[in-house]
């Protein structure tokens, strides 16, 4: 049995989840929105941004300050440059029921030094103090260390990203990355909604495992970071 959702959302997921389900994390300004800089990188803009978008980018974005727009391919003006830019691809999961993992454990706010420390080892995306606020992550340990996790990221309405999966170097070909994968798909489908993510184009080995689990490859996207104007544009006004 498959769930159905309105794909849609993940043309501009960010801003979907930040005017949603996450809007508890959103800083917001006109036509922008971001999540804390201690949360995650990302922000978004209005599906059909009026020209004030960078301007109001600009205020809930500190002077200097990175910030990540992935899906929007809109060339920023010349003072907000351009640090890294990656072709990446984007999977739904609607055919992917999930399984629970009975090793698997329900990381807490007292794990992240460790995801953090894992983060370090694996580098398997953005990743940073406050990220697990997102949505639950679940890890696998061998003699008390941590040595995979992967959890849940943005959350437009009926659909959640997987993300941050990662396995210690040490422990790879052991199909954890797989099982954690499907214990967190299980947690998203059983609040009736799809699992969906996201990986660099050319991190293959991510992709056969994706396509393998039964996720389908929806849409080529762009991972773009930016750096913020080091200054701003006129006074500063209140946010959300």
């Amino acid at each position: 049995m498959t769930t159905s959702v309105d794909e849609r959302v993940l043309d501009n997921p960010v801003w979907a989840a930040l005017n949603g389900p996450h809007a508890h994390l959103a800083r917001r300004h006109g036509q922008a929105a971001r999540y804390p800089a201690d949360v995650s990188p990302f922000a978004g803009v209005a599906t059909r941004p009026e020209d004030s978008l960078w301007s109001d980018l600009a205020r809930i974005t500190d002077p200097g300050e990175t910030v990540a727009l992935p899906g929007w391919d809109v060339p920023p003006p010349p003072h907000w440059p351009v640090l890294m830019r990656l072709p990446g691809v984007q999977f739904v999961g609607s055919a992917v029921h999930g399984a629970e993992d009975a090793e698997a454990e329900r990381l807490t706010p007292h794990a992240v030094p460790e995801m953090l420390d894992l983060v370090e080892r694996t580098r398997p995306g953005p990743f940073l103090r406050r990220t697990i606020t997102m949505g639950s992550y679940l890890g696998i340990r061998r003699r008390g260390r941590l040595v995979a996790m992967a959890g849940e990221r943005i959350h437009p309405p009926g659909i959640t990203e997987i993300s941050a999966v990662c396995t210690d170097p040490a422990h790879r070909g052991q199909g954890l990355a797989t099982r954690l994968v499907l214990a967190v798909a299980a947690g998203i489908r059983a609040r009736g909604e799809v699992p969906f993510l996201h990986t660099v184009a050319d991190n293959t080995g991510a992709i056969r495992l994706y396509l393998a689990l039964g996720f389908h490859a929806r849409r080529e996207t762009i991972f773009q970071v930016l750096r913020a104007p080091a200054t701003t544009p006129g006074p500063q006004q209140a946010v959300s």
